[in-house]
């Protein structure tokens, strides 16, 4: 008897898997000897006047989870955009497997999407929908699936995240963690190699923000998939990740392992994985000194 609500409890019965499914296991299928299948070569972008990214390079591996992290305003979220070809890079190459995203034309765009799965910050679901027709909303879309075929992969991941007695609830019937794990099934639907994640611990109480984080590891896993995850949670990102990459000041501050990461000797990403209130990031807002703007008879 397997203890625990969620299957992840159950060493072969994780997520909803077959039998046989080993357990919980950081890097299963991750290599980096392979072929990356994102690649970022000195990319440089900028929302009119104000540069984001400046120069970065970075791999994402094959079968592996990339931690993607950072301080707010950062350009994590920008680099999920520029991989799906909702932004184009000014200078640089962004690829995916093998494909500079920002020269494709529309209908090879499309066809690289396909290919993609994405998880929108606090899930994103269509609020006029259940459950079931949210998952079911990509499969309707981009394929031509007979109505049974389209409930039975419909079930089949909602079963993967727990939540297939969960179809008929509507979004306002469930709670955040839940919405996050329809979500989650939403952005597999159409067993996409490649999934990213934008935020996807946001708001979540501990049980739900691990059971997010251990699905996120063992879909992965058990799927063959390839993840990029934006997150600010430190100890479940770190815990899941194979590597991470610390963006900073529109720059790869550092990347490596978590433990690497952790170790090391970069001023700005030692405050931010130790939470620090001192640094290179500076509590107050840059400006004048408290002993310049007191005193001064009310001028502003």
């Amino acid at each position: 008897m397997c203890p625990g609500r969620f299957p992840y409890h159950c060493p072969n019965a994780q997520a909803g898997m077959p039998p046989g499914t080993p357990a919980f296991s950081v890097g299963r299928n991750f290599s980096p000897l392979t072929a990356p299948l994102v690649e970022f070569r000195d990319v440089h972008f900028a929302y009119s006047d104000r540069p984001i990214l400046d120069g970065v390079s970075f791999s994402v591996a094959r079968g592996g989870v990339t931690a993607l992290m950072g301080a707010s305003g950062g350009g994590k979220t920008t680099v999920l955009r520029l991989i799906g070809g909702q932004e184009r890079a000014q200078r640089g190459e962004v690829l995916f497997d093998g494909q500079d995203v920002g020269r494709l034309g529309p209908a090879e765009l499309f066809a690289a999407r396909r290919r993609m799965g994405m998880l929108f910050q606090f899930g994103a679901l269509f609020t006029d929908m259940s459950v079931f027709e949210n998952v079911a909303f990509p499969l309707r879309e981009h394929t031509a699936l007979p109505e049974a075929l389209v409930r039975d992969v419909v079930l089949m991941k909602l079963e993967a995240v727990g939540l297939r007695n969960a179809r008929d609830l509507m979004p306002s019937e469930v709670s955040g963690g839940m919405a996050r794990r329809v979500a989650l099934a939403r952005a597999i639907a159409l067993d996409p190699e490649l999934v990213m994640y934008d935020e996807p611990f946001a708001g979540l109480d501990p049980i739900s923000l691990g059971t997010a984080a251990r699905l996120i590891r063992q879909l992965n896993d058990a799927l063959g998939l390839t993840s990029i995850v934006v997150s600010h949670d430190l100890d479940e990102t770190f815990r899941i990740a194979d590597q991470v990459v610390v963006l900073a000041n529109g720059k790869v501050a550092a990347q490596g392992t978590p433990q690497q990461v952790r170790e090391s000797a970069d001023p700005l990403v030692h405050q931010f994985v130790n939470a620090l209130a001192d640094g290179p990031v500076r509590f107050h807002y840059p400006g004048a000194g408290v002993e310049e703007d007191f005193g001064q008879g009310g001028r502003s």
